[in-house]
């Protein structure tokens, strides 16, 4: 984690405090009221603590990870775990079950061969795409009380779909033990906000035209919930006339398709909101809809190549709507 000129609480105005940083990849910051800036520092110290932990604990990318140890040994021997990871296994296993499998933290053979960040990315042969398909599976990582592993050596884990939304989840989580009820997390467009700003109802979240990148297409509302939109527009390659975007359907082997361009899901936690976001993505707008309309407390919008669809209530979150 490297941190960023204004890492300390900042005061805003009285009152209101922002915290900004680097993290996971991505620029996070924080945005809260406090009752004084010792209560802001001490949160801010155990948020970034928690963050930084959260991010060495989980990066595939670190062979001395959690994550990397349970992919090093994978066919070998099972690695233990602690309270947090049981948790974060379990949560995996309740949205691999609501999702029928299409939210699955085992694609990582298959992030390995299709290399978005080479030179000059190609597209694996049909033998090579079904030799990593035969290490994707979530049903098959054995889970024990304190232990994880993966049975088949080349399988591997990789929770960088999911990890910056559960982070924003449990920094709220750590506010409210600091009795800070007026918050917003942002981790890189992966939002959850409790409470509202000073002087007006809800918070305020511009979600980004996938046409106009860094331009927000429409605002929405948000107060004690969350919201992540997942994209198949910045990250892509062309191959032999066709575009490939990173979002890998495990189903296929496959790139999903490129004519949904961006998702985005209001849900109670920002975990939620993301996995639904990433499966609208991988099933297309009118399955991806459907989904999001009968998942509980959750809407949300796909655009397309043919426009904008929407469920029935996310009207109620655009911020031209709001009559405060």
């Amino acid at each position: 984690m490297s941190p960023v000129k204004d890492i300390s609480p900042k005061a805003i105005q009285a009152g209101q405090f922002r915290v900004r940083f680097k993290a996971m990849g991505t620029n996070c910051e924080i945005l809260f009221r406090a009752n004084s800036e010792q209560q802001a520092d001490q949160f801010r110290q155990e948020a970034m603590e928690w963050v930084k932990n959260f991010e060495q604990r989980y990066s595939r990318y670190k062979d001395d990870s959690l994550i990397g140890r349970i992919n090093t040994a994978a066919g070998k021997e099972a690695i233990p775990i602690e309270e947090e990871d049981a948790r974060l296994f379990e949560i995996c296993d309740q949205m691999h079950f609501l999702t029928q499998g299409l939210f699955d933290p085992t694609t990582l053979p298959l992030s390995r061969i299709w290399n978005f960040k080479a030179p000059q990315p190609q597209v694996p042969g049909k033998e090579i795409i079904e030799k990593a398909l035969s290490k994707v599976g979530w049903k098959r990582v054995i889970r024990g009380k304190n232990s994880v592993m993966l049975p088949e050596e080349g399988m591997g884990l990789d929770f960088g779909g999911f990890g910056k939304e559960y982070a924003v989840d449990r920094v709220i989580e750590l506010a409210a033990r600091h009795q800070i009820a007026n918050i917003l997390v942002n981790f890189g467009g992966d939002v959850h906000a409790t409470g509202s700003p000073p002087n007006a109802p809800c918070w305020h979240v511009g979600v980004e035209d996938p046409k106009k990148p860094g331009t927000p297409n429409f605002v929405i509302k948000l107060s004690n919930m969350a919201t992540a939109t997942s994209g198949n527009y910045m990250r892509f390659f062309e191959y032999q006339g066709r575009r490939y975007g990173h979002l890998l359907d495990h189903r296929t082997g496959f790139p999903a398709s490129y004519t949904c361009h961006s998702a985005t899901v209001i849900a109670k936690t920002c975990l939620e909101a993301g996995i639904l976001a990433t499966t609208c993505l991988i099933e297309g707008k009118d399955a991806g809809i459907v989904r999001v309309d009968q998942y509980y407390d959750a809407e949300g919008c796909i655009r397309s190549e043919s426009g904008l669809r929407w469920t029935q209530q996310f009207h109620q979150y655009l911020v031209q709507n709001e009559k405060n």
